[in-house]
């Protein structure tokens, strides 16, 4: 089946009610096998962020790569989750539910899995922040490195304020360090809302650029650090 048909509408007579509930939720499941996703609980907090992969129907697997902020004994009660997936080739985000149990070799059951809504809003945790951080762009008016905020991030992108100047589709190298005892994330980044704030204040809304998975992994397992520690210390 082609991906895109999830989302086109087709001009052909509509189908019985009990025809598209039977095809629309095994449909919708296939299209996203698998895609990265991030696993929370019912109260949004991020348990971990892993592959979904080998769906069957209303069961799939969860192949876990970030540290988990929930018990992995085997003998645990089936725990109910939220599940986020993101497509960049198609900027849809789809939102799922179910029950999971872990397995080894850090893999998770998924049972009960079904389809709560498709979107064109972004599925990325977004971590809140305050975090000194830099932006250098490399021609233009603010051409070299610049001071700026980093008031949240997630591994698609972030939001910072800076007394620097920019303009939607701006491109610079976003720097921070997340946690202090770990090297400082780069992020070439590209600026796509530009929010004006009371005050006289401006904030950026920027996408990361030419991301590969293996960077995505290293800014979800900092995110994820410093979530832990903010949570800590709270």
């Amino acid at each position: 089946m082609n991906f895109l048909d999830l989302f086109v509408k087709k001009k052909t007579k509509k189908k019985p009610p009990q025809e598209e509930k039977g095809r629309s939720e095994k449909e919708e499941l296939a299209a996203y096998s698998g895609m990265r996703v991030e696993v929370t609980g019912l109260d949004d907090r991020m348990l971990f962020v892993a592959k979904l992969q080998g769906l069957r129907g209303s069961e799939a697997e969860l192949d876990q790569y970030s540290e988990a902020a929930v018990s992995r004994e085997e003998d645990a009660e089936p725990l109910p989750v939220r599940i986020r997936g993101y497509s960049d080739h198609d900027r849809k985000a789809v939102y799922m539910e179910g029950m999971i149990t872990p397995l080894p070799q850090s893999k998770w059951s998924v049972k009960d899995l079904k389809v709560c809504r498709i979107g064109n809003d972004r599925a990325f945790f977004r971590l809140e922040t305050n975090l000194d951080a830099s932006a250098t762009m490399f021609s233009g008016l603010e051409m070299g490195e610049k001071p700026c905020k980093l008031l949240n991030i997630s591994v698609g992108g972030a939001r910072i304020t800076s007394k620097s100047r920019y303009h939607e589709g701006d491109k610079f190298l976003l720097k921070v360090r997340l946690l202090e005892d770990r090297p400082e994330s780069a992020m070439y980044s590209q600026v796509v809302r530009v929010l004006e704030q009371e005050g006289g204040k401006t904030e950026y809304g920027c996408r990361f650029l030419e991301l590969t998975e293996e960077d995505q992994e290293k800014i979800t397992q900092n995110i994820f650090a410093a979530q832990r520690q903010k949570m800590g210390r709270g």
